[in-house]
């Protein structure tokens, strides 16, 4: 449960600004939209899975662009006109 108490002399606005933040922060949009169809076991599974490969491939890809000083250096030059 996001709770806010609103600070004295504080707007409406920033007070929902803040609210925003910590319910963002909270993932509670997010857990609506993924509780909002069932999912079969399998599916979740399967979808796990593939978030875990993608993020591994990319935490490799960014690891071999810092370990490799010409690809950080061609990433970095620009063109001048």
């Amino acid at each position: 449960m996001v709770e806010v108490q609103v600070k004295e002399k504080e707007s409406f606005e920033r007070a929902l600004r803040r609210f925003k933040k910590m319910w963002e922060r909270a993932g509670i949009l997010r857990e609506v939209r993924t509780r909002s169809f069932y999912e079969k076991p399998s599916d979740a599974k399967r979808e796990a899975r593939k978030k875990t490969t993608r993020r591994i491939k990319r935490n490799a890809r960014i690891e071999a662009l810092r370990n490799d000083p010409r690809a950080s250096r061609q990433r970095r030059r620009r063109r001048r006109k």
